[in-house]
């Protein structure tokens, strides 16, 4: 064969297999599973519809099913970082939708719009899936604005909301280029994912006061007649508002030659209901009607949306109006009973409950019937609520339940534990697990140290940790061979090993700390000894039962205030006035006293200082995601929470200090060097005392080491799916998707 023939041959053996590859990647493409949609008559698509009151989806087989919603609400940040950031990246988004689907959801919602990267990944994650994961576009209103002006029909208000309306649609239907703007989402949106939405969720939770307000001062304003919403005759004013920002929306989605459903944020404070027993005025003061919002020509339809939690507000264990169904526990599921009488209402008119859930906090802040508390709860405890309240909200025949939340937050603040959490710009840098608000992810953003220490009494997975990570304490103590230190954006570890092995009935072991100048002595914590200062905290652990972290009376944040040089609100007399250490302790509810409120509850608090024992490792008899603590043999491994020492941001080396409150509210902080922590282990039997102090009966603590560390800017995290991951997987699988005839 000559030379030219062979070249002639090898051109077109190559071209014949870019033809044969092109076929082949040509077929693929077109036997892909393609998204089947509804073309009405007037050429517009639709997937989603409501009809009556079910949500219905447009199925591959030509027919429309009843369906029941299942999702996770999504955040859009991580560790280290506030929600304007925006750091998430494509890999995190598609690897996020991989468990959230496997998690049995059929949809994720959002709050705002993200950065062009998530409508890209989403898009890339769906290609080819005969089941897409569809997303809920969220509007944000301006909410802040909005509490402050106390009126929604400011002009710069309403202008503000229709340019994020305008950016929404935009962005969801790739046809925007949004210039760089401080705190929001911005670049080029070119990837089309309108074909994977399944509703619209215009606005953010009503403030009470301001829709009243808003009322009150336009009394007059005409009923809004849209193209596609409109108020009807009985819409408040706010109701009218909302009726043209939904118009505007459908409107400028209808130029995409596309109709979704569409429903606004309500919750519970702003519902169709009168609450007798509700002791806030503010909370029952007003109602934002769905009902009152009517669509005209708009296919897609309209539906109610909620978020609804079991213990907030205070009716759900205070309004004896809810008591009238009882768990197979025979206690009264008040939130079983509210989603009862708040669906009756819409018999005509789908409804969602968008937002639900308990966080697994060591820390709580709200009080629900049947232990359905707002934190408090290790993550298998979280997952059993979280699946019994997805059960109710299904049997109650609702559209569709969507869990708050997919991730932790550490950025999030909840009011009990806002007063310390000093400077609050600072929250992003450390898990305080006190904050409940952190923690109602399925996914667990773990601090930087937990997926290499396991507390479960074994120091050997301490020798993986890198040198200069652990400190060796350098005081001694008779019967303490060592101590060791680490820390992370969570908590100070301690691992001791012992002289003998550790019996719980026969020592106790003792490690007070101390941060500043004051503080108490331990008294008969540590009877007949002193030292040079007063310690902040001390960490007891024994017995399961006297396992805790007090705090030094003149030292008690909660004391502080909420006593006498605070709000008033707790009674000198419920403390034990000659222990100069007092159980730590969270508020949980304020005193209530008419004729500001409907009637008078107490103050309450819940303790938090209490050290759980168990083991952080997984499938153990004992595991538990609140362990604090655990002996093995001679050794004795703990994890204490940052805030449960007095740091108010531990990135930052920043303690609140003893000085009075500004006005009567605010604490202060200092800067400090560290931490000395003082050892000691005592005799039940014989009361025979080891402490650093030897035979002496006063020390001084300048003379012992102080666990010192850098101030730190970046975070370290690690994700892992928690135990309520599981028991919402298999309440997903149980609930089906599609109603069958």
């Amino acid at each position: 064969m000559s030379r030219r023939r062979r070249k002639r041959w090898m051109l077109t053996v190559l071209a014949g297999a870019v033809v044969l590859t092109g076929g082949i990647f040509a077929g693929m493409y077109y036997m892909q599973p393609k998204l089947v949609t509804y073309t009405a008559q007037n050429g517009t698509e639709m997937k989603f519809k409501t009809e009556g009151d079910r949500f219905m989806e447009y199925g591959s087989d030509g027919t429309w099913k009843e369906m029941f919603v299942k999702g996770v609400n999504l955040g859009a940040t991580s560790p280290g970082h506030y929600p304007g950031e925006f750091p998430l990246t494509k890999e995190d988004y598609q690897r996020w939708f991989q468990q959230i689907q496997d998690l049995g959801a059929n949809v994720i919602r959002v709050y705002t719009v993200h950065e062009p990267i998530f409508y890209t990944a989403l898009v890339d994650y769906n290609r080819g899936r005969q089941q897409p994961l569809y997303f809920i576009q969220g509007i944000w209103s301006p909410e802040e604005e909005l509490i402050e002006k106390q009126d929604a029909y400011l002009d710069h208000i309403e202008q503000t909301f229709k340019q994020e309306i305008e950016k929404a649609v935009s962005a969801v239907y790739g046809d925007a280029d949004i210039p760089d703007k401080p705190g929001a989402s911005s670049g080029k949106y070119k990837v089309n994912a309108g074909k994977y939405l399944m509703a619209w969720h215009v606005g953010t939770e009503w403030d009470p006061m301001m829709v009243d307000n808003t009322n009150k001062t336009h009394p007059d304003v005409p009923q809004y007649k849209g193209v596609h919403f409109s108020g009807t005759p009985d819409a408040s004013p706010f109701e009218n508002w909302l009726a043209e920002l939904m118009d505007y929306t459908a409107v400028l989605e209808k130029e995409y030659g596309w109709e979704h459903p569409m429903t606004f944020t309500n919750w519970v404070t702003t519902d169709v209901l009168d609450h007798p027993g509700e002791p806030l005025y503010e909370e029952d003061l007003v109602s934002v009607d769905a009902r009152h919002i009517e669509s005209k020509d708009w296919q897609g339809g309209y539906f109610a949306a909620y978020h609804v939690y079991p213990y907030y507000p205070d009716l759900f264990h205070i309004d004896k109006t809810l008591q009238t169904i009882k768990d197979a526990n025979g206690e009264y599921n008040t939130y079983k009973s509210y989603l009862r009488k708040l669906k009756a209402e819409f018999s005509d008119m789908p409804v969602m409950i968008t937002e639900y859930g308990v966080p697994s906090s060591l820390g709580i802040s709200h009080l629900g019937m049947g232990g359905r508390n707002q934190g408090g709860h290790n993550e298998a405890e979280q997952g059993e609520i979280d699946a019994s309240l997805t059960q109710d909200i299904y049997d109650e025949g609702y559209a569709g339940a969507i869990l708050f939340m997919w991730q932790d937050e550490w950025f999030k603040k909840t009011w009990n534990t806002m007063p310390l959490e000093i400077p609050a710009d600072r929250r992003a840098y450390w898990l305080n697990v006190l904050t409940n608000e952190k923690m109602f992810g399925l996914l667990a953003m773990d601090p930087g140290k937990q997926e290499q220490l396991t507390i479960d009494g074994s120091l050997d997975d301490w020798e993986q940790l890198k040198d200069d990570e652990v400190t060796v304490w350098q005081g001694k103590v008779e019967g303490i061979q060592e101590m060791k230190l680490t820390h992370d954006e969570a908590y100070l570890y301690i691992g001791m090993t012992l002289d003998q092995p550790f019996d719980p009935k026969q020592t106790v072991l003792h490690i007070g700390t101390d941060t500043l100048a004051g503080g108490n002595q331990p008294g008969e914590r540590l009877p007949g000894r002193t030292f040079s200062d007063g310690l902040e905290t001390v960490i007891t652990l024994g017995q399961d039962a006297e396992s805790q972290v007090e705090i030094a009376k003149d030292y008690d944040f909660n004391r502080r205030l909420y006593g006498k040089d605070g709000y008033g609100m707790l009674s000198e007399d419920s403390a034990d006035s000659a222990n100069p250490f007092q159980p730590w302790n969270l508020a949980v509810s304020l005193k209530m006293t008419p004729p500001d409120t409907r009637s008078a509850h107490p103050f309450m608090n819940e303790k938090v200082g209490a050290l759980k024992r168990g083991t952080t490792a997984s499938g153990q008899p004992d595991t538990d995601s609140l362990t604090a603590w655990q002996y093995n043999g001679n050794q004795v491994e703990m994890r204490i929470p940052w805030m449960l020492l007095g740091f108010g941001d531990p990135s930052s080396l920043q303690v609140i200090n003893y000085g009075a409150l500004q006005e009567g509210r605010q604490f202060q902080t200092e800067t400090v060097e560290g931490v000395t922590l003082v050892p000691w282990l005592m005799e039940r039997s014989t009361g025979q005392v080891s402490w650093p102090g030897g035979e002496a009966n006063t020390l001084d603590l300048k003379t012992l080491p102080m666990y010192k560390w850098q101030p730190w800017e970046q975070v370290e995290y690690s994700e892992r799916l928690k135990l309520s991951y599981e028991e919402m997987k298999k309440r997903f699988e149980q609930i089906p998707s599609f109603q069958t005839e």
